[in-house]
């Protein structure tokens, strides 16, 4: 019969529901593989950076943290925070008073933003912790050799040492 479909053929219709079938499972196929790679590198090492960004913007604000200088007691740290400096700005930190090469340690987990030099903080080390609150470390006398911006730090991580680099010439 001339007007009968013939065995083995598909019909346009047919034909053309089998290339969107085929496609479809494609770009199934595609997303599943997309999905496992994203997963897998989230756990690697190269991801470590991108990782601890995450999970600390999404941690609370510590209501604690202790104390960033090994062995200091209470009379060694001057809360000045607020007080006068000059006549067009304000004490914006805690200065903690301890001996000159005293490793300085991280008070938070979380990524070391910027290790630089300059201005009235002398050596410094910024580390953004927690809620994306930012941690300040200055007056080093030097930074924890291989320190970078970008590293990932935990508690405790030595950062650099006590010192009296910028307008911190001359205090004990």
């Amino acid at each position: 019969r001339p007007d009968a479909p013939q065995m083995g053929h598909a019909t346009a219709p047919g034909r053309k529901l089998l290339r969107v079938m085929k496609r479809l499972l494609w770009w199934s196929l595609g997303l599943v593989l997309l999905s496992w790679m994203a997963a897998w590198s989230w756990g690697q090492p190269f991801m470590a950076v991108p990782r601890t960004t995450w999970e600390v913007s999404r941690m609370p604000v510590p209501s604690r943290l202790p104390v960033p200088v090994q062995d200091v007691r209470a009379r060694q740290i001057a809360d000045t925070f607020g007080a006068p400096r000059g006549s067009d700005r304000s004490h914006a930190v805690v200065d903690i008073f301890a001996k000159r090469g005293t490793p300085v340690l991280s008070a938070t987990r979380g990524i070391v933003a910027s290790v630089r030099e300059g201005g009235l903080g002398g050596r410094q080390v910024w580390v953004l912790g927690p809620a994306r609150e930012r941690h300040y470390y200055a007056h080093l006398d030097d930074w924890q050799p291989g320190l970078a911006t970008g590293d990932v730090v935990e508690p405790g991580t030595v950062l650099g040492t006590v010192g009296t680099t910028g307008n911190a010439r001359g205090t004990p």
